[in-house]
């Protein structure tokens, strides 16, 4: 059964693909693309396949809410190591599965989790 659609920045480590994979979600790598197609087209892509935007970059949260950018949820990893991307990943997408499909932009570091929910 896959638990949620999942689009992963070029940034992420492309170990978290198969770990995310592995735990049933549907994963998009950005890394497996022949060329990057630039911030403003990932999150459009996000949007438009229904898939939450995992990222390092904070770039897609000013996208989000300064520019409007749709989205279909964000999550951004600060401060982890590359091999712990994928179990971030999956604890986030697991406990805060309710606000993301609100739409919310979650920020999570080693000693707390933000969440932006906008009405």
């Amino acid at each position: 059964m896959v638990k949620a659609k999942v689009l992963l920045d070029s940034c992420m480590w492309s170990g978290a693909r198969e770990e995310l994979t592995t735990a049933g979600y549907d994963v998009k790598w950005i890394g497996d693309f022949l060329k990057d197609p630039g911030d403003a087209a990932v999150i459009e892509l996000a949007f438009s396949e229904n898939r939450v935007l995992i990222t390092l970059d904070k770039d897609f949260g000013e996208l989000a809410i300064f520019r409007g950018k749709p989205h279909r949820g964000i999550i951004r990893i600060v401060n982890f190591s590359a091999l712990q991307h994928g179990q971030v990943s999956i604890k986030i997408l697991d406990k805060y599965k309710s606000e993301l499909e609100q739409q919310a932009i979650i920020t999570v570091e080693k000693d707390r989790v933000r969440i932006r929910v906008d009405q």
